[in-house]
């Protein structure tokens, strides 16, 4: 029998464990068979149809189930009114740039485009044979439920899901598929699925992230989204502080810019949607969400929030002190208030809760890492004091009780979770970047396999949210940058919790599921005695492009398990950035690659213990020789990356030939020292720091 720390997220969609996956050694569906189920057998293949295609939303989808959906033998049909700005033929210079001037004309020659009146539809529709309606037509209840009622009484039977981001499922009559924004590249969809739930995994199986969520206006993404925009328009009006200061200590605080994101997306369109949202609620759970003033104003003109021309480098000043601490108050007690409401009504798994803020509204840490980092007294603290400066929101929307559960595991493993059969154990990560609270929760994750007996691991994505492991989340670096200690402070533990993998299992395996592993995660799968990965992934060191040095022990560690013919392999990857597939990395970099099913297999063979005819490749412990220079290498392209690439060969030098037991405080004492130089603080992380932190 299998024990979880937690619910693992894919069990939200029917499709079992991670666990599973592994112990069956095959996904649990397919594009193909779902695409069958959707849409009829192949002789008898049935279309899609978006409607309110030239919408931003009709069109950013029209892209993404159009180059997915294609290969199948599915048909796209484009629906919107003739008077409907072209947004397709917008998009398609950004399909040409994805995906190639020949196959964008391919996706772009399997759409139909049609136009009808609203209350007629085209008579050549019949012959496209619809299966599914997506609808994407503006927000008016009573619009949308006519629209559906003209596709069910001519196709009945059609699967219709909503495009809403307010509307719930119970009030317009059909299931919700939300997509995030940017619509053509974002891959999360909202999810509130009737019936078998085959269209969410059909977008699983199609490389997509459906989210399922609880059946309650706005969902997830909306109430974090809008609120966030809410809590600093409450601010704004409050104060009469300029919206785009705002947005720089909002940013700061916690990482969006609410009203710019308005502007980038498109003013009028955005401010009606969020007013709507917000107005909805407002009917359901009082005063919390009521528009404010300057929104209904921005919702009634479709004006931008920045003003053309408007005098922000000119008056500039900073919060201190008293401000400083309400605006804090604004902002986080609006969000902890209404994250209250949402977990009372159990709106979604807390992973989910949680992610969605990271991957879709812009949060450097989702909203219950934040609240988890806080504890439930001081929530419950700044909430009561956002009611001191706002007590019109008091009255209602405000659980504080939920928060006294931040002690279960569903809190305390948001982003890592493990599983295991008795033999095998399989940790799975959540979260595509490393960061402070992946390493505690991996660290618990291994404390739990161990006491739980298990010796035999697998490390892996959780093949949900987790799409790629793209390496550290580089706002870990922000105090570093000033203070060496800082750096060390990062790079000591997270190296002493990679070894762990290598120290205190008899067996552990890394598996990439996702399309790569860059710099930090790649580290910590290569801590693995194996690595396993499907044929279609990439590896990459990308931090001289930065730059910054490795510091998870990029600069010794696959030094030590290669053979020396091959460790300039390694050198030429960390002083160039470049990509290697992982077919080409066997034998020296990772110890397997193949199909998707058979990586997944192997994967498991090695953890069990069954026969995988993989030989472990030894881990050098004493100091090495023959660390070579790679000749020949390609221009740095700036001063930056020069310096950072005499910075990571001295790093290799010295962390190389010193044993192992010495290396990992040397490669991290270089790592962190040239984390305060001026090459780092002018590069990406430098850059985005000053934007981010220096206001």
């Amino acid at each position: 029998m299998a024990s979880t720390m937690r619910q693992p997220t894919l069990e939200t969609l029917g499709l079992g464990s991670v666990l599973d996956i592994f112990r069956n050694g095959r996904l649990p569906a397919t594009a193909e068979s779902l695409v069958e189920e959707v849409f009829g057998p192949g002789n008898d293949r049935g279309s899609l149809v978006i409607s309110g295609a030239n919408g931003i939303v009709g069109a950013g989808k029209v892209m993404q189930l159009g180059s997915r959906l294609m290969p199948h033998g599915v048909r796209m049909v484009a629906l919107d009114f003739p008077s409907a700005p072209d947004g397709i033929g917008a998009k398609y210079p950004g399909l040409v740039a994805a995906f190639g001037q020949a196959n964008a004309d391919a996706i772009m020659g399997n759409t139909v485009r049609m136009t009808y009146d609203g209350k007629h539809l085209p008579a050549e529709l019949s012959s496209m044979k619809p299966r599914f309606l997506l609808e994407a037509i503006p927000e008016i209840l009573d619009v949308k439920r006519a629209h559906y009622q003209l596709f069910n009484e001519a196709f009945p039977g059609i699967e219709i899901r909503s495009v809403t981001s307010g509307f719930p499922a119970k009030e317009l009559g059909v299931g919700i598929a939300h997509p995030a924004f940017p619509h053509e590249i974002n891959k999360i969809w909202e999810t509130v699925e009737p019936g078998s739930g085959a269209i969410a995994k059909l977008l699983w199986a199609t490389g997509l992230i459906p989210i399922p969520v609880g059946d309650a206006w706005s969902f997830i993404l909306d109430v974090l989204f809008c609120g966030v925009t809410h809590a600093a328009l409450m601010y704004h009006d409050d104060t009469n502080m300029p919206v785009w200061k705002i947005d720089k200590y909002v940013r700061k605080l916690i990482g969006p810019n609410p009203t710019r994101a308005h502007d980038a997306i498109g003013a009028a369109g955005a401010n009606f949607l969020t007013w709507s949202c917000l107005h909805h609620l407002s009917e359901t759970y009082g005063p919390l969400f009521k528009p404010t003033p300057s929104l209904e104003e921005k919702k009634a003109t479709g004006q931008n929030w920045y003003p053309l021309n408007h005098f922000r480098p000119l008056v500039d000043w900073r919060l201190e002190g008293d401000e400083s601490a309400k605006f804090s108050t604004y902002i986080l007690g609006a969000l902890f208030q209404m994250t209250s409401l949402m977990l009372s009504e159990d709106r979604g798994h807390l992973t989910h809760m949680n992610g969605i803020g990271e991957l879709c509204a812009q949060f450097r840490s989702g909203i219950l890492a934040v609240i988890r980092k806080a504890g439930a007294d001081t929530v419950v603290n700044i909430v009561e004091d956002f009611h001191r400066h706002r007590p019109d929101v008091a009255g209602g929307a405000w659980y504080p009780e939920v928060f006294e559960k931040i002690g279960d595991p569903s809190w305390q493993q948001l982003y890592v979770n493990a599983e295991h059969d008795g033999t095998v154990g399989v940790i799975t990560m959540a979260r595509e970047s490393y960061n402070h609270d992946v390493d505690a929760e991996l660290n618990r994750a291994i404390d739990w396999l161990k006491a739980e007996g298990v010796l035999r691991v697998i490390l892996t994505g959780d093949f949900h949210l987790s799409t790629q492991m793209v390496g550290a989340d580089t706002s870990e670096f922000y105090p570093a940058l000033e203070d060496a200690a800082a750096g060390m402070a990062v790079a000591g533990p997270w190296t002493r919790t990679a070894r762990r993998l290598n120290d205190e299992f008899d067996i552990s395996v890394g598996y990439l599921q996702g399309k790569r592993a860059l710099g930090g995660m790649l580290e910590l799968l290569l801590h693995c005695h194996y690595v396993v990965s499907h044929e279609g992934a990439t590896f990459g060191f990308p931090e001289v492009t930065l730059p910054v040095v490795p510091g998870m022990e990029g600069c010794h560690w696959p030094f030590r398990k290669a053979k020396a013919e091959d460790r300039s392999r390694v050198l030429h990857m960390l002083l160039t950035g470049r990509m290697v597939k992982a077919a080409d990395a066997v034998g020296w970099l990772i110890d397997f690659a193949g199909p998707a099913e058979t990586a997944i297999a192997k994967a498991y063979a090695v953890a069990s213990g069954g026969d995988h005819g993989l030989v472990r490749r030894e881990l050098e412990t004493g100091a090495m020789d023959g660390i070579p220079d790679v000749a020949g290498l390609p221009p740095a392209g700036s001063p930056g990356s020069e310096a950072a690439r005499k910075a990571i060969l001295d790093s290799v030098k010295a962390s190389c030939g010193a044993t192992l037991a010495e290396a990992a405080e040397i490669q991290a004492r270089h790592s962190s020292e040239f984390m305060t130089s001026s090459f780092c603080r002018k590069g990406a992380i430098g850059t985005e720091y000053t934007k981010t932190m220096l206001i």
